[in-house]
């Protein structure tokens, strides 16, 4: 049986965040503001030739994928990220939540901490996928962690970031824990990706109890 997490933005945009969901049977996508990510039910020609014809936009998209050596035909592929999608698998950590609750009143604040300390795509509407939390020093947002692909049974945590300014303080292990008392309350189970070329991550989520469950890939295409 193929698990929702082999094709983690289909399970998504079929699921957990369904109401989001652009597209059709064969091809899926998030509103262009929330997310670049793109899904296919299956990678064939005929799939991938639906998805550039229900996108109206011409910007580059990006899709996850266990295919290490994927044709996109008829789209061009700019660059592929490697990379691992772990699962937590450790104790309930325990504790109160980190931070507090994020709000559209602090989307400018979020934006700026992306830009300082990239953690992947983090656009104006990303926020509505929900969950974030962050931590601040007076004013000033320093760290934040959030929620991306919800499969239903799965929740991905995601745009973990620290000011650079701010790391070694531990945030971002508070935020992350937090997340994870969180989605299991929900009965739910987390799981995150990590860049292969980020070993010490890699290193420190193995610390956390997270588990390496596969290899994932993720495309960056262009139509033609």
């Amino acid at each position: 049986m193929i698990h929702p997490l082999d094709n983690p933005v289909w399970s998504a945009l079929t699921s957990g965040n369904q109401a989001f969901a652009l597209g059709n049977d064969q091809a899926k996508y998030y509103p262009p503001l929330i997310a670049p990510f793109v899904a296919v039910a299956e990678p064939t020609r005929v799939h991938f030739e639906a998805l550039r014809d229900t996108i109206p936009y011409d910007q580059p998209v990006a899709m996850f994928t266990q295919e290490s050596q994927l044709d996109p035909s008829p789209w061009v592929l700019v660059n592929r990220i490697d990379g691992f999608q772990m699962l937590f698998e450790g104790p309930t950590p325990e504790g109160q939540e980190a931070g507090v609750k994020l709000t559209d009143n602090d989307i400018h604040q979020m934006l700026a901490l992306t830009k300082l300390s990239p953690p992947g795509p983090f656009l104006s509407r990303t926020i509505e996928l929900g969950g974030y939390e962050g931590i601040f020093a007076g004013d000033q947002l320093v760290a934040m962690a959030g929620r991306r692909f919800d499969s239903g049974a799965h929740v991905e945590i995601s745009a973990v970031c620290t000011h650079p300014n701010h790391t070694g303080k531990g945030y971002a292990r508070r935020l992350i824990d937090s997340q994870i008392r969180q989605i299991r309350a929900e009965g739910k189970l987390p799981y995150l990706h990590v860049r292969a070329d980020n070993s010490r991550a890699h290193s420190i989520y193995e610390q956390m109890g997270f588990v390496t469950r596969s290899e994932m890939v993720i495309y960056i295409l262009a139509k033609r």
